[in-house]
């Protein structure tokens, strides 16, 4: 039975390896392959040089020219302006720096501006430090510009401008890069301003920097148009390599406009900046008004002048301080702004002068003051178109000047330089609004009186409407015809007066000759001279005898007196002239004309007393203003001379002295309608009664030879000398 039990059998054991099985790959080694990242790097770079050299290689080789259209495209876009390239161009590394060649180069301007470009240059050769394209200011490390021109402009808004490349408001500006050498041939520079009228174009001479320091001052010359007036100039740039620098700017420059010159100095933050910048300005010519001109300021013409002051551009103002100078033979201190306001200029100024020359007002009133120093006011009268012998000018005024401008003026002068008239302490206040011209007030000494006036042009109507206004208060009469040979010693009296006229016409020989309106000169109480007054009575026996016995100086007392004028059309009439003294009354007739300026005027006097050789006669004021004359022996003299010779062939020679007695039965006047300037009419003697003897008078004749309104009544005779 042990036989037949199977075996039981123990399957063999498996065949152990001794090598055990490989780690799992680590996750960067399955993600990358076979590389580390060290050689990841290495690759990367190896493939970028490569990659640039090819670059290089190829710009090398090709010289970049393929790239012509893609820079313009690029370079247009930054500066929202088209870029051109007609000629040959190049753009690669040579062989670190970026060398850039341009021939036939353009930059357009906006659309808004006169020129189509910015800059043109015939060539442009330079090489760009290529980090600066990326970091900081862009460098040159030289620069060759060859025939360049460029153009700067304002807007006729003048709130844009062609160097600011955005199509915003307050874009960017342009700015120079750094250039370490340069050389700058044919260049040009064209500046418009439209606010200040502006068209200039500057051409500089070659240019040449090295080692980042220009050689020489940058000079240049130009030429332009500013307001209608052509210049020239000359200047320089006496800091350059600063301004390179984007440092100082120490510009000087000089000008000629016409027959003045202008020299400019000051340091500006950059070449085509001078806004808030303090400039000296120094200046000097035959005529200011031609400077002024240049800016939109029209005055009359004035003589020889220099001036200086520090100017400062501050928006729309010009800040004109610091004035001093001299026009003719005064001088001129002060300051004024000129604000380029649209549509008008606008002036403001505050001027002083301590000693202003009477030739050097001529000019205010219409006078070339040239021709008054060397020849007198006839003749100045006569240049501006006068007749012969006249002294009121006929220069016209200049309305297109007083309606492209508006201005707020204010004026002192210490002393008027005059032979004749004392006159002092000068302060005028004009205002020029909407071509309404305004003197008010006008004030100054005279004599030790004051004179205030108040003037008025209104040039809105055709032709101007002139308002005179013009009042003297009481002055002493010694002092103010001290300038005639009246002397002060043995005179007080005084005298006030009042001119107030209205005339159209624009000159002022026709506003006066078309005028209405009175005339009043008023003597209060005083005394004068008895020579004085004697010779104007003619009363030749109380003449002679206070002269014999040493009594001429002896004062002849004033009661009051009244010279007054009613003015028609032009023509002054006598209304009335009356002035009562202690033992006379002198009255006048007639009148004088602005029209020819002709005078025709008779004054005598009437005793109050006993009177022996009083001629009774009135002594005549005749001529024309610019030469008077005096008329002592009248028609009614000679006939009482005649009267006298005839009595005494037939009578006896003590006979002919009785056609020379005055009985002495003139009336008194009532001092107050004389003190009141009241007309003829309204006159009044001491007891009350209207005066027979004042208001009969004629007025002067017209120029045109008609007659008065008194002549068309009846009267045929002269009135010089009718009583």
């Amino acid at each position: 039975m042990a036989e037949l039990e199977t075996p039981v059998t123990t399957p063999p054991a498996p065949a152990s390896d001794s090598t055990p099985p490989p780690p799992a790959a680590p996750w960067h080694r399955r993600r990358y392959g076979k590389y580390t990242p060290w050689g990841w790097i290495k690759r990367v770079l190896l493939w970028l040089a490569i990659a640039i050299f090819a670059v290089w290689a190829i710009l090398f080789i090709t010289k970049g020219r393929f790239l012509k259209h893609p820079f313009e495209n690029i370079v247009g876009g930054l500066t929202h302006r088209k870029v051109t390239v007609r000629g040959d161009f190049q753009l690669y590394f040579a062989p670190f720096d970026i060398k850039l060649l341009a021939e036939g180069a353009t930059l357009s301007n906006p659309g808004w501006a006169e020129k189509p470009n910015l800059f043109e240059a015939k060539k442009i050769d330079t090489r760009i430090a290529p980090l600066s394209l990326l970091f900081g200011r862009r460098r040159l490390h030289w620069l060759e510009l060859s025939d360049a021109t460029i153009d700067l402009e304002w807007n006729k808004a003048h709130d844009r401008n062609t160097w600011t490349f955005s199509d915003e408001k307050g874009g960017k500006p342009f700015e120079l890069p750094l250039i370490g050498r340069a050389t700058v041939a044919g260049t040009t520079l064209r500046y418009l301003d439209t606010r200040l009228q502006l068209d200039t174009t500057l051409a500089f001479e070659t240019i040449k920097s090295r080692a980042t320091r220009i050689e020489d001052a940058v000079h240049f010359t130009g030429k332009g148009v500013v307001r209608g007036t052509p210049f020239r100039l000359t200047g320089a740039l006496l800091s350059p390599n600063e301004t390179a620098a984007r440092g100082a700017n120490k510009l000087v420059l000089r000008a000629f406009a016409g027959r003045n010159q202008i020299d400019m100095s000051g340091t500006l933050p950059s070449v085509a900046e001078i806004e808030n910048v303090p400039l000296a300005v120094t200046a000097r010519g035959r005529n200011v008004a031609e400077l002024l001109a240049i800016l939109g300021v029209l005055t009359p013409d004035t003589r020889a002048y220099r001036l200086r002051a520090q100017v400062v551009k501050s928006g729309i103002d010009y800040k004109f301080t610091g004035l001093t100078g001299r026009f003719g033979d005064s001088d001129i201190a002060g300051r004024f702004t000129v604000s380029q306001r649209e549509p008008k200029v606008h002036i403001d100024a505050t001027l002083t002068t301590r000693r202003l020359d009477i030739v050097d007002v001529a000019p205010f009133i219409g006078y070339n003051p040239d021709i008054v120093a060397a020849r007198g006011a006839v003749a100045a009268a006569a240049a501006t178109g006068a007749a012969p012998a006249r002294v009121l000018p006929d220069a016209p005024l200049n309305v297109a000047a007083m309606r492209a401008f508006d201005a707020d003026v204010t004026y002192r002068a210490a002393q008027l330089r005059s032979r004749a008239i004392p006159i002092s302490n000068i302060a005028l206040t004009l205002k020029l609004k909407d071509a309404v011209l305004t003197l008010s007030p006008l004030t100054m000494t005279m004599a030790r009186g004051k004179v205030a006036a108040d003037v008025t042009v209104d040039t809105r109507r055709r032709p101007a409407l002139t308002d005179y206004d013009i009042r003297l208060a009481p002055t002493p009469m010694g002092v103010l015809l001290a300038g005639w040979g009246v002397e002060e010693a043995g005179t007080t009296g005084t005298v006030k007066a009042r001119v107030k006229l209205v005339g159209r016409g624009d000159t002022v020989h026709d506003s006066l000759s078309t005028s209405n309106g009175r005339i009043a000169i008023i003597l209060p109480q005083g005394s004068f001279w008895a020579r004085n007054i004697q010779l104007s009575e003619l009363d030749v026996g109380t003449y002679a005898q206070r002269l014999f016995q040493g009594k001429l100086k002896e004062p002849v007392q004033i009661n009051c007196g009244l010279i007054g004028f009613t003015v028609r059309n032009g023509i002054a009439a006598a209304d009335p002239i009356l002035i009562d003294t202690r033992k006379n009354v002198m009255l006048g007739r007639g009148g004088f004309s602005f029209k020819n300026e002709a005078l025709d005027l008779a004054f005598r006097a009437d005793s109050k007393k006993f009177s022996v050789f009083a001629g009774q006669s009135p002594v005549g004021i005749n001529g024309y203003f610019a030469k008077p004359g005096i008329s002592v022996v009248s028609e009614q003299l000679l006939a009482r001379a005649g009267a006298g010779l005839g009595l005494s062939l037939v009578a006896t020679p003590l006979a002919g002295i009785l056609a020379f007695v005055d009985v002495g039965d003139a009336e008194g006047a009532a001092c107050g309608p004389v003190l009141a300037g009241a007309t003829a009419k309204r006159q009044l003697t001491k007891d009350g009664k209207p005066r027979d003897d004042v208001g009969r008078g004629t007025t002067a004749k017209a120029e045109d030879g008609k007659k008065s309104k008194d002549e068309r009544k009846g009267q045929k005779k002269k009135f010089l000398g009718i009583f």
